[in-house]
């Protein structure tokens, strides 16, 4: 290990159909730019239609991998189980961003549908209201069963997918990986140590912030042996991670303090309290007590100097990422920190995981046949299709697969994940998945696909570490907003996020008095913090508690 500093603790991220009528969400009447809904006899879109027909999307590709969508395996697949030829527009994933918005200014040459659409909800309510795209729940309800049995298992996902005035104008993508306080997204900003120091020096993992706190005075003042040991030529740094670096970010060590809420939302900075009220958590005496715990430590030299400037690219460097990633090496996450309390709040959105309302696909205003394409997009919900469309497939004519078609216990097809030997699992799920509209609920792991090695070791450091101090009932849920209220929230977030990160960024390296603590409080109420935390508190109020709770 040459030229580079070593790191004691750092904090990382570890990735034949007959159509019925659905699932009886209710057609909607009221507001947006809704047009009447084509009613087609679902017996004439039974798959394999018996004449072909032809649809047009618009869709991207990852540089370096297939351009032509009917190509890809996936596509040819279900070209031939329903008989729907699509004549594709297709651009390069790094171009999307600058093309995108281009080709929704133009209703005369935008193809039917856009799939995968990635779009934010400030663009679906804007192309909504332009009557770009239609409302698409009596559709869902009439023409695709498959989405409407997801519903049914997780209704949360239609509350989430459906405006203020009961439109649903994007199928959704939703990749579930654990559910409620086992989901992969509850804890982002994983603490990892390096257990052969610890072991070196004869100490145990830390518990509490008292002792984390000696375990790494006690790396820095064994460097010279620690170096000796492990041949490193380099500096020795206690902890490092990224101040205001997201998942980088020390926070979570703080959540011990106070209420012990911690800052588990760190573009927000909110939390639901247990009687369902939004706090803003540089409010707290938790976030003070936890800032000023942080400039003790720095203050003792046991925190990376680079912490507040550096960037992703040089902070990988002082870290042996692979072993973290591929779960080898010396490197295990540390479990909470006790100070005042145990606790870890998840973070927001977690209970409702790896849901996106944009991300799936969108039908435009140019569509000839709306109950088709829908009819169509549903076979994308099927739970053998689902996870091909969002990793990969099975029996391609290369070299490697993402995976293999077996057998779950009772005999009945599944899909297994498998071996890529030193294929890299970002290049070839790339290579073969069309993503789009999808969903993978936990579960159908066991039942129709394998979980992906990749995740399912951080499931299980989540479930078995940190799960059981996740004592917070309540998380703020993925809701969608109306135009007003987020453009609201982007004008006063803008300012809170910025208060709130300088204040903490002075704080740990200069120190937090009771002046520093008034001002705070003073600045964020001058930003109207009340304001927007009364936008947040009227959506809590309105959404049920599957979408709030994990109990």
């Amino acid at each position: 290990m040459k030229n580079r500093r070593i790191l004691a603790l750092m904090l990382a991220i570890a990735m034949s159909v007959t159509l019925l009528a659905g699932c009886g969400g209710g057609s909607s009447s009221s507001g947006g730019s809704a047009a009447a809904v084509e009613d087609v006899d679902p017996e004439s879109l039974t798959f394999p239609l018996a004449e072909k027909a032809e649809i047009s999307g618009l869709t991207r590709y990852a540089a370096g991998t297939e351009a032509d969508p009917n190509n890809r395996t996936i596509y040819k697949r279900l070209e031939e189980k329903t008989n729907v030829h699509v004549n594709w527009k297709s651009i390069q994933g790094d171009q999307w961003s600058d093309k995108i918005a281009l080709e929704m200014s133009n209703i005369k040459t935008l193809p039917e549908f856009i799939s995968p659409a990635g779009l934010g909800d400030t663009d679906i309510l804007k192309y909504a209201k332009q009557g770009v795209i239609i409302p698409l729940e009596d559709y869902i309800d009439k023409y695709m069963p498959n989405l409407c049995k997801v519903f049914e298992q997780a209704p949360e996902y239609r509350d989430m997918c459906t405006d203020e005035n009961g439109h649903i104008w994007t199928l959704p993508w939703i990749e579930q990986l654990g559910v409620g306080k086992t989901a992969i997204q509850t804890i982002g900003n994983m603490p990892f140590i390096n257990v052969a120091w610890l072991n070196f020096l004869g100490l145990e993992m830390p518990k509490t912030t008292d002792e984390f706190e000696q375990v790494l005075i006690a790396f820095r003042d064994n460097a010279d042996a620690l170096k000796k040991e492990f041949n490193i030529d380099g500096d020795i740094v206690p902890m490092s991670c990224i101040i205001s670096g997201g998942n980088e970010d020390c926070t979570i060590l703080c959540n011990g303090f106070g209420e012990g809420y911690g800052d588990p939302d760190p573009g927000r900075h909110i939390v639901i309290d247990d009687n369902k009220q939004v706090v803003c958590t540089a409010t707290t005496e938790g976030w003070r007590k936890g800032v000023e715990w942080l400039h003790k430590l720095y203050a003792e030299n046991l925190i990376d100097p680079d912490a507040f400037t550096q960037e992703w690219s040089t902070y990988i460097v002082n870290i042996s990422m692979d072993d973290i990633i591929n779960n080898t090496g010396d490197w295990q996450p540390m479990p909470m920190l006790k100070a005042d309390v145990l606790n870890l709040t998840p973070q927001n959105g977690s209970y409702t995981s790896g849901f996106d309302r944009g991300r799936g696909a969108v039908v435009t205003a140019n569509a000839k046949n709306p109950a088709l394409i829908c009819a169509w997009f549903d076979q994308m919900y099927d739970p053998l299709q689902s996870p091909q469309n969002n990793w990969g497939t099975y029996g391609e004519d290369d070299e490697f697969d993402i995976f293999e078609m077996g057998t779950n216990d009772k005999g009945e097809p599944m899909l297994q994940h498998a071996p890529l030997g030193d294929a890299s699992p970002v290049e070839v799920r790339e290579a073969e998945m069309v993503d789009g509209p999808l969903a993978v609920l936990d579960s159908y792991y066991g039942v129709y696909v394998t979980c992906p090695d990749d995740a399912q070791y951080r499931l299980n450091w989540i479930k078995d570490i940190y799960t059981p101090d996740m004592h917070t009932k309540y998380v703020f849920p993925n809701v969608f907003m109306t135009a007003d209220d987020t453009k609201t929230l982007s004008n006063l977030s803008a300012d809170i996020d910025k208060c709130i990160k300088t204040a903490r960024a002075n704080g740990i390296m200069n120190g937090f008095t009771d002046a520093d603590w008034d001002q705070l409080q003073s600045d964020l109420q001058g930003y109207k913090l009340d304001e927007y935390l009364a936008i947040f508190q009227k959506y809590v109020d309105a959404s049920s508690d599957n979408a709030l709770s994990a109990d």
